[in-house]
């Protein structure tokens, strides 16, 4: 009995640290997967003050899953394709300036990110595995207002890390 007892305890914990180690595995999995699709990716630039890149992330969610999302005109409300999620595929054109610590990312191509007169960006870090030995370029959760003369959206508070400093959901 005891024989018995020890030989189904033992199989019992192989099993479990078995289990343990797929579940892992598929966490690992679905936060590369999430994590790939938020990259910046190089352009061919022609402003000589930045460098101009191809920002791609996934960004949004349902907004029944949102009462209100953004302050906008006193009141909260919901835009599509904005905020915390992956439900969109957002891509648009931005040069990445830098002056010393500070390192900005400035739109291009003036509705590409949205149609909106804001942007509610959550939190993400972008891969850039061709830009050198820090890959990753974070963007702190902000919301950004398109400015008035040139149409165009500015990110702040960007910065380079080694590994990612948000986790893309």
């Amino acid at each position: 009995m005891k024989r018995t007892t020890l030989i189904s305890a033992k199989r019992l914990a192989i099993v479990a640290l078995s289990l343990s180690l797929l579940m892992l595995g598929c966490q690992t999995t679905t936060e590369q997967n999430i994590n790939g699709k938020n990259r910046l990716i190089p352009l061919p630039s022609y402003d000589k003050a930045g460098s101009s890149y191809l920002m791609l992330s996934e960004v949004g969610h349902d907004g029944a899953k949102c009462p209100g999302c953004v302050l906008e005109g006193g009141q909260l409300i919901h835009v599509d394709c904005q905020g915390d999620g992956h439900s969109c595929t957002l891509s648009t054109r931005v040069n990445l300036f830098s002056v010393g610590e500070t390192i900005t990312a400035t739109t291009t191509d003036t509705f590409g990110l949205t149609s909106e007169d804001f942007f509610n960006m959550p939190a993400r870090s972008l891969s850039t595995p061709t830009i050198g030995p820090e890959h990753y370029l974070n963007i702190p959760a902000q919301v950004v207002y398109r400015d008035s003369a040139k149409l165009q959206f500015t990110f702040t508070g960007l910065f380079y890390s080694e590994t990612p400093a948000y986790n893309n959901f």
